[in-house]
């Protein structure tokens, strides 16, 4: 099986390959056992990708490098893109999705002018993505936004210039854990650092980005406050500091000893991302959670138990920073407090019964 993310050199030199095809159930290319040489695969791909091989049974070569196609080989973004997305200050996170994703765009029409593409064939584009790469809703519509971004902020173009098709939202329930859950996850923590890792994003309500920008000076301490700057629409906010946590951080800090940021990482630069989802999935699986927690989910966690505390939704909705109050109800809807009034027809049925059945006995 090979797999990588939409590209159309790459997509032209694994047909080349001997025995090659696509797995329409798979969503990716394939290669027969009998027709695969692994020097023939990589004499003909590594010059544009980078190949991650571990899955391969041969641990001999299991080291190649990650799987990814090398940015040289993807066209030049379009002059003043890159530049006004850094104008505007965009998050990182947000100029590394649009740019890559555009660039991508940019490749599946190298041979025509961007400047004169059209609705339909971006809507072709996008169509093809979804119907051959199962992109997901949430991909679609970044992809959508990065492609915009082009045509309406870098060209000037009306914003009715073009229609483009967005997917319908799905309307997933967020995913939540227990008290007893998050208790035994800060309970299993392998050390100090974890433990403020998870307690912090749980007990404030943080996002993952949140918590690996925040400062020292940001925690107020004696206040009970955490001030959370920059945050989600470039917004400030303030949010509660735990007194349980506030004892954590006194353990961490004498042991860890961080200079400027809370939570540091070599050389005492700011944390990533990608620690902080790994140290949360391993406790977790450490306290026999037998579902996949996120650092999200430790947001929802939060937000839902406030909830079940009797907490006003307008507060729980300025401790997570959000703009609408249509964001945070949804945490109604997981709530255990906002079942506690409702019984089940069945339970209503089996007491009148049960209640007729004790009449007639006396």
């Amino acid at each position: 099986m090979i797999r990588f993310d939409y590209n159309t050199r790459l997509i032209e030199e694994v047909k080349k390959l001997p025995g090659s095809r696509w797995s329409q159930t798979k969503r990716c290319w394939y290669i027969p056992a009998d027709n695969f040489h692994l020097d023939t695969f990589l004499n003909k791909i590594s010059g544009i990708a980078d190949i991650d091989a571990s899955n391969l049974k041969d641990n001999s070569i299991s080291n190649i490098s990650t799987g990814r196609i090398k940015e040289s080989f993807l066209p030049e973004l379009p002059k003043g893109y890159l530049e006004i997305l850094e104008q505007k200050r965009y998050a990182k996170s947000t100029i590394k999705t649009y740019t890559a994703y555009f660039r991508q765009f940019a490749d599946y029409f190298s041979e025509k002018s961007l400047e004169k593409i059209d609705f339909e064939q971006i809507n072709g584009y996008l169509l093809e993505l979804i119907t051959k790469k199962s992109i997901s809703p949430s991909q679609q519509n970044q992809r959508i936004n990065a492609i915009k971004f082009y045509y309406e902020k870098v060209l000037g173009r009306e914003k009715q210039y073009y229609k483009i098709y967005r997917p319908r939202k799905t309307k997933a329930l967020p995913k939540v854990i227990s008290e007893d859950e998050l208790f035994k996850m800060l309970e299993v923590a392998s050390n100090s650092k974890n433990k403020v890792i998870i307690g912090l994003i749980y007990s404030a309500g943080l996002r993952r980005s949140e918590l690996i920008q925040l400062r020292k000076q940001d925690l107020v301490t004696d206040k009970g406050m955490i001030f959370v700057r920059g945050a989600k629409g470039k917004k400030d906010r303030t949010t509660i500091l735990s007194d349980m946590i506030s004892g954590f951080l006194d353990t961490y800090f004498n042991e860890y000893k961080p200079n400027y940021w809370v939570v540091e990482g070599p050389a005492r630069k700011q944390y990533s991302e990608t620690s902080v989802l790994n140290i949360i999935k391993n406790t977790a699986k450490k306290a026999d959670i037998s579902r996949t927690v996120t650092p999200h989910m430790l947001r929802h966690s939060f937000a839902t138990h406030l909830l079940e505390q009797g907490v006003d939704l307008r507060h729980i909705q300025m401790l997570l920073g959000h703009s609408s109050s249509k964001t945070t109800e949804i945490y109604t809807h997981v709530s255990k407090k906002s079942l506690a009034n409702i019984k089940s027809p069945l339970d209503r049925f089996v007491e009148s019964k049960m209640v007729n059945s004790n009449k007639l006995r006396k």
